[in-house]
C-alpha cells in the first residue's frame, strides 16, 4: 500500500538551519560572557532566543541549551538503508526505461520515460557518493544486508520478461503499470527515512524523491 510521506515533525533543511542558528548565537553569548565582568550582565549575555515551531512561541535558552538543541546528524542505520536499497532501486527503473525508445508507442510513455531517466541517473551518482563518503560511518549489523531485504514496488523477473516481450500500445500500458508501482514503492521508502534517518544530505535526497515521483505519479495516472 502506497504510504503518504510525513507532513508534520519531519526535520527539514531549514529546522536544522535555524537550529545551527541558535547554536552560534550560543556560542557568541558564551564568548560575551567571557568578556563582560559582571554576573548580571553576562546572565542577560548568555541567553539565547530559539524561533518556536509554527503556532509556538520562541523559547529562550542557556548557551547549553541551545548547543544541545541542535540534532546529531550523523548517519545512522536507515540512513544506510535508505541509500543502499535506493540505489538498486533506481538502477530497475534505468533497466525499465531503456526498452521505452523501441518497444513504446505513445509520445507521452516516451516523454515520462526520458524524465525518469535524467533524474534517476544523477541521483544513483548522489547517493553513491554519499555511501563512498560516509563509508567509515557506517554502523556494524552483524553482516546484515540491506541490499537483500525485500524493496517495495520492485518488479519480478517475470513481469520484466513479459515487458521485454511487449510492444505498442500493450507495453505502454505495462510499462506504466509497473512504474506507477514502483514509485509508489519509492516513495514510500522515502517516507521511511524521513521519519527514521537523521543525517541531511540523506533527507534531502528523500525529499526529492518524495516529490519528484509523487508528481510523475499523478502524471502517469492520467495517460
Amino acid at each position: 500500500m502506497f504510504r503518504q510521506p510525513p507532513t508534520a515533525g519531519t526535520r527539514g533543511p531549514a529546522a536544522l538551519a535555524v537550529l545551527a542558528l541558535v547554536a552560534a548565537l550560543a556560542l557568541s553569548a558564551c564568548d560575551s560572557n567571557s568578556d563582560s565582568g559582571a554576573a548580571g550582565s553576562s546572565a542577560a549575555q548568555g541567553s539565547v532566543v530559539a524561533p518556536g515551531k509554527p503556532g509556538e512561541a520562541a523559547k529562550t535558552l542557556s548557551p547549553e541549551q541551545a548547543a544541545k538543541a541542535v540534532p546529531d546528524d550523523s548517519p545512522n542505520a536507515a540512513d544506510f538503508a535508505y541509500a543502499e536499497m535506493m540505489v538498486k532501486h533506481h538502477a530497475q527503473a534505468l533497466t525499465m526505461t531503456a526498452l521505452v525508445p523501441e518497444r513504446a508507442a505513445a509520445a507521452q510513455v516516451k516523454g515520462v520515460a526520458e524524465r525518469i531517466s535524467a533524474a534517476q541517473k544523477p541521483e544513483i551518482d548522489a547517493m553513491n557518493g554519499w555511501l563512498k563518503r560516509f563509508a567509515a560511518k557506517k554502523p556494524k549489523e552483524g553482516g546484515h544486508d540491506h541490499g537483500a531485504m525485500a524493496m517495495p514496488g520492485m518488479a519480478t523477473e517475470a513481469q520484466l520478461d513479459q515487458l521485454r516481450a511487449a510492444k505498442g500500445e500493450a507495453f505502454d500500458d505495462l510499462f506504466l503499470k509497473l512504474m506507477i508501482t514502483h514509485h509508489q514503492g519509492a516513495v514510500s521508502m522515502a517516507a521511511d527515512a524521513l521519519s527514521d534517518g537523521r543525517n541531511t544530505l540523506v533527507q534531502e535526497m528523500a525529499n526529492d524523491v518524495i516529490s519528484q515521483q509523487s508528481a510523475e505519479i499523478g502524471r502517469m495516472q492520467k495517460m
